[in-house]
């Protein structure tokens, strides 16, 4: 089994200390936490662990860490390693990043792969996303092949590439703008 560094999504960085998941946007929103301390997969941000707990120190107000949580998050994710910034972290990948890398039609082929059990199970489930290594992925290709119908699973080199040395911006790289006020943003 490989060690993974420690994740956290928005729940979890809100969870370690004690605020509601929507401060984590808040936080964002008024430069108190920079955009650039994560990984976006499929979209969402995370971070790694080390550089949430750190965090709270960093503030004009400072922030309580909450260390039990932090605890739970660590055991829940197994064997791991404390990462500080997101340039320390492996290629991760999600739904739409899998879809790029295999060219596949639709998010719903990489779905019911899932949901039917022939899909390696995520390393990762963050605020309710699994998250996978690319290496997990690629890993599984030929288990992938197997089990296929119709899907091809041949992995795009030129894709894997990008998402291991940080310059993928296809489908999922970005933030999308979500809740009420995605639509003003258009």
């Amino acid at each position: 089994m490989v060690r993974r560094p420690y994740l956290v999504g928005h729940q979890e960085f809100a969870a370690l200390y004690d605020v509601r998941a929507q401060m984590v946007q808040q936080w964002l929103n008024r430069g108190v936490l920079d955009p650039g301390t994560a990984v976006v997969v499929s979209g969402v941000r995370y971070w790694p662990l080390g550089f949430a707990c750190r965090f709270g120190e960093t503030t004009p107000r400072p922030k309580a860490l909450n260390a039990a949580v932090k605890q739970r998050l660590m055991e829940a994710q197994g064997e791991g390693w404390l990462a500080e910034s997101p340039g320390e972290l492996p290629a991760i990948v999600g739904q739409q990043e899998i879809v790029a890398l295999f060219h596949l039609p639709a998010q719903g082929n990489v779905a019911t792969t899932i949901a039917t059990g022939r899909f390696p199970a995520s390393d990762w489930v963050l605020s309710g996303s699994g998250l996978w290594l690319l290496d997990t992925v690629l890993g599984a290709v030929d288990d992938l092949r197997k089990s296929a119908r119709s899907l091809a699973w041949e992995a795009d080199e030129q894709v894997a590439a990008a998402l291991r040395d940080g310059t993928y911006d296809g489908p999922g790289s970005a933030v999308l703008t979500r809740g009420r006020y995605a639509r003003k943003a258009l």
